[in-house]
């Protein structure tokens, strides 16, 4: 091969290529750059939004927990409102048995006095006046525990559909 210079219309043509190659890499440069920086800030907006779902999650997870506290709490007192609820109901029956009970032994007494002339009529008669007061003063008792109950039924179910409402 023979050491020759090349023709300045050959190295004119390498120089433009040279430069016009140039100008294309500044170009992909410059445009690459702006693109890692929208790239950037699109991230960085993105983090941002990862951070504020991160804390909702978090406030979510701390309202699910409350609710859930709230429930139990419910159901704790329904079964409390429950027992007490069942308690005064076993209290009513008895009550109402013992009514029977006094009211056939003021019965066996009023026979028992039509049937016999004892010395003390008038005393047994007081007696008998005061256990029949004392009956309508368990009757009067006995109506006031049911509607008690009733009122605690209703609650009942009002606690037991805030419940189901709330699950």
């Amino acid at each position: 091969m023979e050491d020759k210079a090349a023709p300045q219309e050959e190295v004119n043509v390498l120089m433009f290529g040279v430069i016009q190659f140039s100008e294309s890499l500044k170009y992909v440069h410059e445009t690459t750059e702006a693109k890692i920086a929208k790239i950037s800030q699109t991230l960085k907006s993105h983090e941002g939004t990862l951070q504020n779902l991160g804390r909702q999650t978090e406030q979510a997870a701390e309202v699910e927990k409350q609710i859930k506290e709230v429930i139990q709490l419910l159901q704790a007192q329904m079964a409390e409102q429950q027992a007490h609820t069942k308690m005064t109901k076993d209290w009513l029956a008895s009550v109402e048995q013992e009514e029977v009970e006094l009211k056939t032994k003021v019965k066996r007494l009023e026979v028992y006095l039509n049937n016999s002339v004892p010395p003390c009529i008038k005393e047994l008669q007081e007696r008998a006046g005061e256990h029949s007061d004392v009956l309508k003063g368990l009757q009067h008792l006995i109506e006031y525990q049911k509607e008690n109950i009733e009122t605690q039924g209703e609650q009942l179910s009002k606690l037991q559909r805030m419940s189901e409402a709330m699950i």
